[in-house]
């Protein structure tokens, strides 16, 4: 899958020994819900947050910092036509310094790589307000719900083209 790297900051593929420490990361059921869904497990081994995260089965990728510190994690699949972009987290002492951006930026540049897509999604509970903010920053917007997922009461579905107008008229 490669890895991708900028700033001294990189993108790599998640490994096994990340998930301990992800897992430090959702200490309560609040946490690993509104990150995972409903159906993960909680309180969870990391044999049920491997099968819950789907690890085989989605592209994970993790976040370093330039001293090489793990700082956020997020997971990449084809939904629909578009690649999407699943189960994004910061890590919490990490928050509100723009690795979000960061993390969900070099995302889509990796998901260009893996599936030949012309627009993004993700999923995001409405009242996580500073994780809906990041993505309209990003462009995203909200649309249509999908007919067969649950949760549509309390989730947004977001898209996003691959580039966004002012990016086609900048080039």
């Amino acid at each position: 899958m490669g890895m991708l790297t900028r700033d001294g900051w990189t993108l790599r593929e998640a490994g096994s020994s990340d998930i301990e420490a992800l897992m430090q990361w959702f200490p309560t059921h609040d946490d690993i819900n509104v990150w995972g869904g409903p159906s993960f497990r909680y309180p969870f081994t990391c044999e049920t947050f491997f099968e819950d995260v789907y690890w085989e089965k989605m592209a994970s990728f993790c976040l370093s910092s330039p001293c090489g510190d793990l700082v956020a994690f997020g997971q990449l699949y084809d939904r629909d036509n578009r690649i999407h972009l699943a189960r994004l987290v910061v890590a919490p002492g990490m928050r509100g310094q723009g690795l979000g951006r960061r993390l969900i930026e070099m995302l889509m540049e990796q998901g260009k790589k893996l599936y030949p897509r012309d627009e993004y999604s993700l999923f995001v509970f409405r009242d996580n307000i500073p994780a809906y903010e990041c993505y309209r920053a990003l462009g995203f917007r909200v649309s249509e719900y999908p007919k067969d997922m649950p949760h549509a009461d309390v989730c947004y579905y977001l898209t996003r083209p691959e580039f966004l107008e002012e990016e086609r008229n900048a080039s």
